[in-house]
Protein backbone atom coordinates (compact mmCIF):
# COMPACT_ATOMS: atom_id res chain seq x y z
CA UNK A 1 0.00 0.00 0.00
CA UNK A 2 1.57 3.42 -0.54
CA UNK A 3 1.64 5.78 1.43
CA UNK A 4 -0.98 8.31 -0.46
CA UNK A 5 -3.35 5.67 -0.14
CA UNK A 6 -2.71 4.59 3.50
CA UNK A 7 -3.25 8.37 4.12
CA UNK A 8 -6.61 8.26 2.13
CA UNK A 9 -7.83 5.41 4.02
CA UNK A 10 -6.50 7.18 7.55
CA UNK A 11 -8.71 10.01 6.12
CA UNK A 12 -11.79 7.81 5.23
CA UNK A 13 -11.43 6.32 8.49
CA UNK A 14 -11.76 9.29 10.76
CA UNK A 15 -14.55 10.91 8.43
CA UNK A 16 -16.38 7.84 9.24
CA UNK A 17 -15.69 8.10 12.99
CA UNK A 18 -16.67 11.56 13.16
CA UNK A 19 -19.79 10.05 10.96
CA UNK A 20 -20.61 7.87 13.83
CA UNK A 21 -20.94 10.70 16.56
CA UNK A 22 -23.44 12.85 14.55
CA UNK A 23 -26.27 11.89 16.45
CA UNK A 24 -25.16 12.90 19.92
CA UNK A 25 -28.05 15.78 20.60
CA UNK A 26 -29.02 15.69 17.16
CA UNK A 27 -32.69 15.61 15.37
CA UNK A 28 -33.04 13.42 12.49
CA UNK A 29 -32.55 16.78 9.59
CA UNK A 30 -29.62 18.38 12.10
CA UNK A 31 -27.78 14.62 11.21
CA UNK A 32 -28.28 14.61 7.77
CA UNK A 33 -27.13 18.74 7.34
CA UNK A 34 -24.03 17.62 8.58
CA UNK A 35 -23.49 14.70 7.35
CA UNK A 36 -23.96 15.21 3.63
CA UNK A 37 -20.85 18.01 4.96
CA UNK A 38 -18.69 15.51 5.63
CA UNK A 39 -19.22 13.08 2.52
CA UNK A 40 -17.72 16.22 0.29
CA UNK A 41 -15.09 16.38 2.27
CA UNK A 42 -14.10 12.74 2.40
CA UNK A 43 -15.16 11.76 -1.48
CA UNK A 44 -12.26 12.72 -3.52
CA UNK A 45 -14.07 15.18 -6.33
CA UNK A 46 -17.47 16.06 -4.87
CA UNK A 47 -18.61 19.09 -5.61
CA UNK A 48 -22.30 18.55 -4.22
CA UNK A 49 -24.41 15.84 -2.06
CA UNK A 50 -27.55 15.98 -0.92
CA UNK A 51 -30.13 13.55 0.88
CA UNK A 52 -33.74 12.53 -0.72
CA UNK A 53 -36.27 10.64 0.89
CA UNK A 54 -39.37 9.23 0.22
CA UNK A 55 -42.49 10.64 1.73
CA UNK A 56 -45.87 9.17 0.16
CA UNK A 57 -45.84 10.03 -3.25
CA UNK A 58 -43.33 12.60 -3.18
CA UNK A 59 -39.70 13.43 -2.62
CA UNK A 60 -37.97 15.84 -0.11
CA UNK A 61 -34.04 16.87 0.27
CA UNK A 62 -33.66 16.55 3.56
CA UNK A 63 -30.11 18.03 3.64
CA UNK A 64 -27.92 19.59 0.70
CA UNK A 65 -24.09 21.09 1.15
CA UNK A 66 -24.99 23.38 -1.87
CA UNK A 67 -28.58 24.10 -3.37
CA UNK A 68 -29.17 21.16 -5.57
CA UNK A 69 -28.94 21.73 -9.48
CA UNK A 70 -31.58 19.92 -10.50
CA UNK A 71 -35.24 19.44 -8.50
CA UNK A 72 -35.00 15.86 -7.01
CA UNK A 73 -39.31 16.28 -6.24
CA UNK A 74 -39.95 16.23 -9.48
CA UNK A 75 -41.36 13.18 -9.80
CA UNK A 76 -43.19 13.43 -13.69
CA UNK A 77 -42.29 11.41 -16.63
CA UNK A 78 -39.96 13.66 -18.21
CA UNK A 79 -38.33 15.36 -15.31
CA UNK A 80 -37.96 11.81 -13.41
CA UNK A 81 -34.36 10.87 -12.72
CA UNK A 82 -32.50 8.48 -11.13
CA UNK A 83 -33.22 9.80 -7.63
CA UNK A 84 -36.54 8.75 -8.37
CA UNK A 85 -35.46 5.27 -9.61
CA UNK A 86 -32.39 4.59 -6.67
CA UNK A 87 -35.54 5.69 -3.80
CA UNK A 88 -37.99 2.93 -5.63
CA UNK A 89 -36.10 -0.20 -6.66
CA UNK A 90 -33.14 0.72 -4.04
CA UNK A 91 -30.39 -0.24 -6.58
CA UNK A 92 -27.60 2.60 -7.09
CA UNK A 93 -27.61 4.62 -10.65
CA UNK A 94 -24.66 6.33 -11.83
CA UNK A 95 -23.79 8.52 -14.90
CA UNK A 96 -20.34 9.05 -15.90
CA UNK A 97 -21.08 11.99 -18.28
CA UNK A 98 -24.34 14.35 -18.38
CA UNK A 99 -22.91 15.09 -21.76
CA UNK A 100 -23.74 11.83 -23.14
CA UNK A 101 -25.23 9.69 -21.08
CA UNK A 102 -29.48 9.61 -22.15
CA UNK A 103 -30.75 7.51 -20.24
CA UNK A 104 -33.08 10.62 -18.03
CA UNK A 105 -31.61 13.35 -20.75
CA UNK A 106 -34.08 16.11 -19.10
CA UNK A 107 -32.11 15.22 -15.69
CA UNK A 108 -28.38 15.24 -17.27
CA UNK A 109 -29.20 18.37 -19.79
CA UNK A 110 -30.06 20.18 -16.34
CA UNK A 111 -26.82 19.14 -14.52
CA UNK A 112 -25.04 19.29 -17.50
CA UNK A 113 -26.21 22.84 -17.95
CA UNK A 114 -24.43 23.58 -14.39
CA UNK A 115 -21.20 22.09 -15.54
CA UNK A 116 -22.31 18.93 -13.50
CA UNK A 117 -20.69 16.07 -15.72
CA UNK A 118 -20.59 12.83 -13.26
CA UNK A 119 -23.33 11.80 -10.83
CA UNK A 120 -23.84 8.99 -8.69
CA UNK A 121 -27.23 8.40 -6.77
CA UNK A 122 -27.12 5.32 -3.47
CA UNK A 123 -29.55 3.54 -1.80
CA UNK A 124 -29.36 5.08 2.07
CA UNK A 125 -29.89 1.20 4.16
CA UNK A 126 -32.42 2.40 6.77
CA UNK A 127 -34.40 -0.11 8.77
CA UNK A 128 -36.59 2.97 10.74
CA UNK A 129 -36.55 5.93 8.76
CA UNK A 130 -37.76 6.69 4.79
CA UNK A 131 -36.41 5.00 1.91
CA UNK A 132 -33.59 7.69 1.56
CA UNK A 133 -31.04 8.46 -1.48
CA UNK A 134 -27.31 9.73 -1.37
CA UNK A 135 -27.03 11.97 -4.50
CA UNK A 136 -23.26 13.04 -5.48
CA UNK A 137 -22.10 15.35 -8.15
CA UNK A 138 -18.95 15.94 -9.38
CA UNK A 139 -17.76 18.89 -12.14
CA UNK A 140 -15.56 15.93 -13.88
CA UNK A 141 -16.53 13.59 -15.92
CA UNK A 142 -16.11 9.54 -15.03
CA UNK A 143 -15.48 10.95 -11.65
CA UNK A 144 -17.20 8.29 -9.55
CA UNK A 145 -15.15 5.18 -10.46
CA UNK A 146 -15.25 1.91 -8.76
CA UNK A 147 -12.91 2.68 -5.96
CA UNK A 148 -15.12 5.98 -5.12
CA UNK A 149 -17.88 3.85 -5.77
CA UNK A 150 -16.39 1.72 -2.98
CA UNK A 151 -15.93 4.27 -0.65
CA UNK A 152 -19.78 6.30 -1.18
CA UNK A 153 -20.71 2.55 -0.46
CA UNK A 154 -19.30 2.35 2.92
CA UNK A 155 -20.52 5.63 3.51
CA UNK A 156 -23.85 5.01 2.81
CA UNK A 157 -23.78 2.15 5.35
CA UNK A 158 -23.01 4.70 8.15
CA UNK A 159 -25.54 7.42 6.75
CA UNK A 160 -28.15 4.67 7.56
CA UNK A 161 -27.03 3.91 10.98
CA UNK A 162 -26.85 7.54 11.59
CA UNK A 163 -30.61 8.35 10.32
CA UNK A 164 -31.85 5.23 12.06
CA UNK A 165 -30.18 6.37 15.57
CA UNK A 166 -30.97 10.11 14.77
CA UNK A 167 -34.79 8.41 14.84
CA UNK A 168 -34.78 6.14 17.47
CA UNK A 169 -32.86 9.22 19.65
CA UNK A 170 -36.20 11.53 18.32
CA UNK A 171 -38.59 8.74 18.91
CA UNK A 172 -37.42 8.98 22.75
CA UNK A 173 -36.99 12.26 23.01
CA UNK A 174 -41.03 12.73 22.04
CA UNK A 175 -41.92 9.70 24.38
CA UNK A 176 -40.05 11.32 27.18
CA UNK A 177 -42.36 14.75 25.68
CA UNK A 178 -45.13 12.79 25.76
CA UNK A 179 -44.78 11.38 29.21
CA UNK A 180 -44.15 14.63 30.83
CA UNK A 181 -47.55 16.18 29.34
CA UNK A 182 -49.33 12.96 30.41
CA UNK A 183 -48.17 13.59 34.23
CA UNK A 184 -48.58 16.98 33.80
CA UNK A 185 -51.93 16.82 32.72
CA UNK A 186 -52.81 14.06 35.55
CA UNK A 187 -51.48 16.48 37.85
CA UNK A 188 -54.02 19.63 36.81
CA UNK A 189 -56.79 17.15 36.64
CA UNK A 190 -56.05 16.09 40.19
CA UNK A 191 -55.77 19.43 41.95
CA UNK A 192 -58.78 20.74 39.82
CA UNK A 193 -60.71 17.69 41.62
CA UNK A 194 -59.45 18.32 45.06
CA UNK A 195 -60.95 22.68 43.96
CA UNK A 196 -64.39 21.07 43.66
CA UNK A 197 -64.49 18.54 46.25
CA UNK A 198 -63.33 21.40 48.71
CA UNK A 199 -65.76 23.33 47.15
CA UNK A 200 -68.92 21.09 46.44
CA UNK A 201 -68.55 18.95 49.61
CA UNK A 202 -67.90 15.93 47.06
CA UNK A 203 -66.07 13.21 46.53
CA UNK A 204 -63.30 12.39 43.96
CA UNK A 205 -65.75 10.34 41.59
CA UNK A 206 -67.50 13.38 42.12
CA UNK A 207 -65.65 16.43 40.98
CA UNK A 208 -64.43 14.48 38.18
CA UNK A 209 -68.03 14.09 37.37
CA UNK A 210 -67.94 17.80 37.60
CA UNK A 211 -65.27 18.21 35.32
CA UNK A 212 -66.87 15.63 32.47
CA UNK A 213 -70.07 17.58 32.27
CA UNK A 214 -67.96 21.12 31.88
CA UNK A 215 -66.62 19.17 29.05
CA UNK A 216 -69.04 17.80 27.40
CA UNK A 217 -71.04 21.14 27.73
CA UNK A 218 -67.98 23.34 26.25
CA UNK A 219 -67.38 20.52 24.10
CA UNK A 220 -63.44 21.17 25.45
CA UNK A 221 -61.33 18.82 26.59
CA UNK A 222 -61.28 18.10 29.54
CA UNK A 223 -57.79 18.84 30.72
CA UNK A 224 -58.10 22.41 29.25
CA UNK A 225 -60.67 22.69 31.86
CA UNK A 226 -59.12 21.24 34.58
CA UNK A 227 -55.83 23.71 33.70
CA UNK A 228 -58.56 26.57 33.73
CA UNK A 229 -59.96 26.18 37.23
CA UNK A 230 -56.22 25.56 38.28
CA UNK A 231 -54.97 28.76 36.80
CA UNK A 232 -58.01 30.98 37.75
CA UNK A 233 -57.56 29.60 41.71
CA UNK A 234 -54.08 30.82 41.79
CA UNK A 235 -55.18 33.97 40.48
CA UNK A 236 -58.24 34.11 42.77
CA UNK A 237 -60.52 34.15 40.26
CA UNK A 238 -61.80 30.30 40.96
CA UNK A 239 -65.83 31.57 41.18
CA UNK A 240 -65.51 33.40 37.84
CA UNK A 241 -64.23 30.21 36.18
CA UNK A 242 -66.98 28.26 37.85
CA UNK A 243 -69.80 30.22 36.36
CA UNK A 244 -67.76 30.50 32.89
CA UNK A 245 -67.90 26.84 32.82
CA UNK A 246 -71.29 26.52 34.46
CA UNK A 247 -70.17 24.15 37.30
CA UNK A 248 -72.23 24.34 40.29
CA UNK A 249 -73.69 22.58 43.27
CA UNK A 250 -76.80 21.78 40.99
CA UNK A 251 -74.48 19.70 38.54
CA UNK A 252 -73.41 17.08 41.74
CA UNK A 253 -76.85 15.37 40.69
CA UNK A 254 -77.06 16.03 37.36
Amino acid sequence: MTHDSTDAVLSLAGELAEMSRLIEDEDYEATAHRFVDRVVHAVSGCDVAWISVGRGEGVEVVAASGAPPVNPADTSPEGAGPIAEVLRYREPRRLEDTRVDRRWPLFASRLALRDYRSCLTLPVPTERSHSAALTLLSRTPHRFDEHAYDIVLLVTLHAGIALDNAEVFLDGRRMVQNLTTALGTRHAIGVAQGLLMHRFGCDTSGGFDLLRRASQHSNRKLRDIAADLVAAHEQGDLDAALRKHHIGADDRSA
